[in-house]
């Protein structure tokens, strides 16, 4: 009877230590039992202006009062007419070169390196002015990135590369865009490693807390990689929730049983 009880109070610890726990599973959790869920945030201090770096891709586009005089400068995608967004913008933009330059046609090689989509535009408007055009030519420059490329792997739905043409995407937005994180995905401590022109470093959110909105990093930037780790009960091989793990305890059980009642007939 006691040798019973023992294996009864073993297993319900197997099942209890292998199951995932709810709290574990759920979203931006308000774990300050606080009865606001507004964020207050300032977002020029969550996410600062996003600086170029090597191997980023700029859509340039100029306008004129005479259109004709600019039409150089404004590609048209000459190439496959057919290809998808990010084909075009790889064939029709400006890549920044391991010198940090783009070369625009009349231009010539422009020095983009650190300086922010805004700061550019000021730059090749002034370059042309000086250059090219007088103030009469009413010269309209905008510069963009072409689409927010960044990577997913580990415990996520579809890991692999994913471009986003929007200019500001939470990490809520690029996991989903990636395929979701799964049960059996590290919620608590998602990593972004982050390109800095110093090299790379690693920041850890969990979202799981509500207040991983205040985080300088709750905003991806260009060639972020986002890695979920898997949950330990993934590794040892055991069920998601309380049911699958009595089901595998089931499975064993019933292995071992047939064993011992095998081996004992011979």
């Amino acid at each position: 009877m006691k040798r019973l009880k023992l294996l009864i109070i073993l297993l319900s610890c197997i099942v209890i230590s292998s199951c995932i726990p709810h709290k574990d599973t759920i979203y931006l959790q308000n774990k300050e039992n606080a009865t606001n869920d507004t964020i207050q945030n300032n977002l020029s201090e969550v996410q600062k202006p996003y600086r170029v770096q090597v191997n980023d891709i700029l859509n340039v586009r100029v306008k004129a009062l005479d259109q004709e005089t600019v039409e150089i400068l404004n590609p048209i995608g000459e190439g496959n007419l057919n290809a998808s967004g990010e084909e075009r913008a790889y064939f029709d933009g400006f890549t920044v070169d391991n010198h940090g330059n783009i070369r625009v046609p009349t231009l010539g090689y422009i020095n983009v390196l650190g300086f922010t989509t805004e700061e550019i535009e000021k730059m090749i408007e002034k370059k042309l002015l000086d250059e090219q055009f007088k103030s009469t030519a009413s010269i309209f420059v905008t510069v963009k990135l072409a689409g927010l490329r960044f990577t997913a792997n580990g415990e996520i739905g579809r890991p692999g590369t994913v471009v986003i043409f929007k200019d500001r995407v939470n990490i809520f937005e690029a996991i989903a865009n990636a395929g979701e994180i799964p049960i059996t995905g590290n919620k608590k401590d998602v990593l972004i490693i982050r390109q800095y022109p110093q090299g790379q470093k690693i920041h850890h959110l969990d979202l799981t807390n509500i207040d991983v909105m205040k985080s300088p990093y709750y905003y991806i930037q260009p060639n972020d990689i986002i890695y979920v780790k898997p949950l330990k009960q993934k590794s040892l091989g055991t069920g998601e929730t309380a049911v699958s793990s009595l089901a595998t305890l089931a499975t064993i059980a019933s292995l071992m049983t047939s064993a011992i009642l095998i081996f004992t007939r011979l």
